[in-house]
């Protein structure tokens, strides 16, 4: 494969006209020795600013002609990969090198493209993912990027609520159905969405398992789904299932996903499920997880949703509201009024 492996490599390859203009756009014209030229964009908003000192352009051909370039780098996101090839295609068709990135074009997935490149005698190179690198360290790795969904960016209409918690297996699935039953019940419209492959209880409207994606992409599934129940079901409220923790301290592998759940629901309010004793997780505490959620969103946590399964003294909701000075419910007993009644003292102007 035809990896780049240096910097060097790149400067012997200029100057360059860069496909694309965003964030990978403007760290590779600021590779060390790089020489951008000139800019493309296919967005009409963007053609004719100015991005990195050059302006916005639509046509590579009248580019390359008044730059002299002569290579292409196409730093094009997830999602673009139609656009990539044709970039990529007209490029090589002009006698001109290019360099892609894993995210906007893979030669792994576009052999046809390295035979093209060699039948024009230039050269055609990737910015890989370094899964070889992985695979040195562990002696495994998957065999391509597994970062695959566009950057959605999405934000509901009507409120959404975060269901977060201290640790895994606290709560947070049980509390996010009987939430979204309670508000069925008092006559509202909640759209419910789980993010476990156990999501199989209803009412449950959409479930994926947020942990067979990459971190990479979980925002963007999270937003995917609120916008598919809101065009399905104009919801009053959307309910968000999240996972693990973002404290937790025995377990860390999961907390990236948390946080992208977290970050992909932008919640209007939040509930907090923790489970006392739990018997093999190791929480820090309802203290942390709420100052660490309001700290990376800008939510309120409204609520705590208690677990008592591994509590002797079923009557200690009390002690938990005092303490924290928040609304509690042990959900599965005594159901998710309480915590349905704080979240809309919070968010009742927006329903």
């Amino acid at each position: 494969m035809n990896f780049v492996s240096s910097v060097q490599e790149l400067q012997e390859l200029n100057p360059y006209i860069v496909i694309g203009c965003g964030g990978g756009d403007e760290k590779f014209s600021n590779f060390q020795g790089v020489n951008a030229m000139g800019f493309i964009d296919d967005n009409p908003e963007k053609q004719g600013q100015e991005f990195c000192k050059q302006i916005i352009g639509s046509d590579l051909g009248v580019l390359a002609s008044e730059t002299g370039a002569k290579s292409v780098a196409i730093m094009l996101p997830i999602g673009a990969e139609g656009s990539a090839l044709k970039y990529a295609v007209q490029a090589i068709d002009m006698g001109l090198n290019v360099i892609t990135s894993f995210r906007s074009l893979s030669l792994q997935r576009n052999e046809a493209l390295l035979r093209f490149a060699k039948g024009q005698n230039v050269k055609i190179m990737e910015i890989s993912p370094r899964l070889d690198v992985i695979h040195d360290l562990f002696g495994t790795s998957p065999p391509s990027c597994t970062e695959t969904l566009p950057k959605l960016t999405y934000k509901p209409e009507c409120p959404v609520i975060f269901v977060g918690g201290t640790s895994q297996e606290c709560g947070k699935r049980t509390t996010t159905r009987l939430i979204g039953k309670t508000a069925k019940e008092n006559g509202m419209n909640p759209a419910i969405i789980s993010t476990d492959e156990m999501g199989l209880e209803q009412p449950v409207d959409l479930n994926f398992r947020a942990g067979s994606l990459s971190v990479m992409d979980v925002a963007s599934a999270v937003m995917g789904a609120m916008r598919k129940l809101e065009e399905q079901k104009n919801p009053d409220i959307i309910l968000v299932e999240g996972q693990s923790s973002l404290t937790e301290r025995g377990n860390p592998h999961p907390r990236g996903l948390s946080a992208a759940i977290l970050v992909g629901a932008q919640p209007d309010a939040t509930i907090v499920c923790h489970r006392p004793n739990h018997p093999y997780r190791h929480p820090v505490g309802i203290k942390q997880e709420i100052m660490a959620i309001e700290a990376m969103e800008p939510t309120k946590v409204v609520g705590i949703s208690l677990n008592l399964r591994n509590v002797a003294d079923q009557e200690v909701v009390p002690e938990y509201e005092t303490k924290y000075g928040l609304p509690a419910a042990d959900v599965y007993r005594k159901g998710a009024n309480r915590l349905l009644d704080a979240i809309i003292n919070e968010i009742g102007e927006k329903i």
